[in-house]
């Protein structure tokens, strides 16, 4: 048995393992990464270590630190009031302004997690708060973030442009760009459906400040755990909910038998010393990651630590609201599959495929493995990889370049929604008060189905015809 095909079993025995024992997947896959890298692909410590996630880790724990300080002061609650005056009362329209402005961000020239890592927290907070399916709001950041992420001034976009230009093969950046977003809006559209979107537009609206959380479809498929934070609506026994820090109201009601819950106006929040210091760090955190081009990691766990400094009551338990069971997850995974690329792994399978002599069987086989494999390691790594893998076929002319090159490419980064991936990782991270085995669940089961159906979708649509 050859060792690439060694390291692809254990890495099938890593998720048995895993899921019928309840054993934190990252630590089996550093003990796998150990073995493995060790017994069969005669690496060093150095080579084991090589391909862990250090950029990713400090995203991972940055992130999730600094939002933990702004949910502890009110921050992220003071920003869900926001969200919901920008929208009218309107909850079943902010998913769609989630996946309007990660796809913004990105299209103009956001990197892909930087854009997710800024949408996600303040989303997931909006979700939590008001009934929402967590899948549903963080498919839709991600799915976002993808659908404007091969803009002709994008960062996917230019990487993706360049290699076609390089290996000297056709190309159509509007194509590309739009061949993303439409796959990217259509599985958004279908996601809102399945998680309970329509049932969110049955609630109608909300009053500001009213913090009630919808009784329709979309909160069917929460995980949320009762909710924390110093600013979170109490419930007493008539229906009555105050707000720390705001006037209670005592005819501001709710009725889950109706379907547009009337409640009695309540002051928003206010914009405490504390509130203005996370707005003013989220702000900066935006320009340092857009204009500066600064690590979202490293700047976000430095301003952690400028507010935790000033104002520490607030900040004493958000180091232990760190996601670090989600931290060690991520980061063992993606150092075993270091260790296949180090070995070589991905590419003889890439090889393997595109010495096949049916050029579209062999089109379909690079989709599927550009998914497989970017739903565990870099989506960017796995195009730059898989587009010269297709050249040989491609100069056949049997199959269209344009077609084949959008499809690899919406293949290798709509999966990007697995909780194994970088954007993934951060909705997993990012959603308060959930049950987080569940959550990592539910979105490692949608993974798998985007997975499973998107390659063949792309390549049915965008390759069988031959475009380009």
């Amino acid at each position: 048995m050859s060792p690439e095909l060694i390291s692809i079993l254990v890495l099938v025995v890593v998720f048995v393992i895993a899921t019928t024992r309840s054993i934190n997947m990252g630590a089996l896959a550093f003990a796998a990464a150990f073995g493995v890298g060790t017994l069969v692909a005669d690496l060093d410590a150095d080579g084991i270590f090589a391909g862990f996630p250090g950029d990713l880790f400090v995203v991972l724990v940055g992130v999730t630190y600094l939002f933990a300080i702004a949910r502890a002061n009110g921050t992220t609650d003071w920003l869900v009031h926001a969200a919901i005056r920008l929208v009218r009362g309107r909850v079943a329209l902010i998913p769609w302004v989630m996946f309007a402005l990660t796809g913004a961000l990105t299209a103009i020239g956001a990197v892909s997690p930087a854009a997710v890592a800024i949408v996600a927290p303040v989303a997931l907070s909006f979700a939590a708060r008001y009934g929402i399916s967590p899948l549903l709001m963080g498919a839709m950041v991600v799915h976002g973030a993808q659908g404007g992420g091969f803009s002709p001034i994008s960062i996917y976009g230019s990487i993706v442009n360049g290699i076609v230009e390089r290996e000297k093969l056709p190309g159509n950046e509007v194509a590309l760009f739009l061949a993303s977003l439409v796959v990217n809006l259509v599985i958004a559209g279908v996601v809102f459906v399945v998680c309970g979107g329509l049932g969110l537009w049955r609630q109608g609206s909300v009053t500001e400040g009213s913090g009630s959380a919808p009784k329709g479809r979309g909160a069917a498929n929460d995980v949320r755990l009762p909710p924390r934070g110093r600013d979170q609506p109490q419930r007493s026994g008539t229906g009555t909910k105050t707000d720390p820090g705001t006037h209670p109201s005592p005819t501001t009601t709710t009725t889950a038998t109706t379907a547009t819950r009337e409640t009695a106006p309540a002051p928003t929040l206010p914009l405490t010393p504390p509130r203005i210091a996370t707005l003013v760090s989220l702000v900066a955190l935006v320009v340092a990651v857009l204009v500066l081009d600064l690590d979202a990691g490293l700047t976000a766990i430095t301003l952690a630590v400028v507010l935790s400094t000033v104002w520490p009551a607030d900040s004493k338990k958000a180091v232990g609201e760190i996601a670090w069971p989600t931290v060690l997850l991520i980061c063992g995974v993606l150092t075993y599959v270091g260790v296949l690329d180090e070995m070589g792994t991905i590419t003889w399978a890439g090889e393997g495929v595109g010495g096949i002599g049916v050029p579209l069987l062999a089109a379909v086989l690079l989709c599927y493995i550009g998914a497989i494999v970017s739903a565990f390691a870099s989506s960017v790594g796995i195009m730059g990889a898989l587009i010269p893998l297709a050249v040989p076929f491609l100069a056949q002319g049997e199959i269209g370049a344009v077609g084949m090159v959008a499809a690899l490419a919406v293949s290798a980064t709509v999966v990007d929604v697995s909780p194994f991936s970088t954007n993934g990782a951060l909705v997993l991270a990012a959603a308060p008060d959930v049950d987080r085995e569940r959550f990592f669940r539910q979105l490692m089961m949608y993974g798998g189905i985007v997975v499973a159906v998107v390659p063949a979708v792309v390549w049915l649509v965008m390759v069988v015809p031959g475009w380009g």
